[in-house]
């Protein structure tokens, strides 16, 4: 049985992967600020990606996006509020989440939502 950390980490390489074979360029991943973390900031075409990366290995409490709840997006908000005062070059901005299903190591579905909210 995989592992909660494992399923994560495997995701967000999975996630990494997918978002370089789209054209994004990966700045950071598993950025911290105190208590926030962003799983990948990547930019891509001048904007600045800050991206929320759910993975889970079946559907049975429903889809990875699901588990996305008010306060999650919140502290995304807050993270990346703090990566944009240390990177003041930025002004175009994008939230993004890459949902992941797998079925023990393998790879059922990558749906990549753009511009999640704001």
């Amino acid at each position: 049985m995989i592992r909660n950390l494992d399923v994560g980490n495997k995701g967000e390489n999975v996630a990494t992967e997918y978002l370089l074979q789209n054209g994004y360029t990966i700045i950071e991943r598993n950025w911290r600020y105190k208590h926030w973390e962003i799983d990948i900031i990547c930019s891509r075409n001048k904007k600045l990606h800050f991206v929320e990366v759910k993975t889970r290995t079946n559907k049975k409490f429903g889809n990875p996006e699901e588990s996305i709840n008010e306060s999650k997006m919140n502290a995304l908000k807050k993270g990346a509020e703090m990566y944009l005062l240390q990177n003041e070059q930025w002004t175009l901005i994008q939230f993004d989440v890459v949902a992941i299903t797998m079925n023990k190591e393998i790879i059922e579905e990558i749906f990549f939502i753009e511009d999640v909210f704001f």
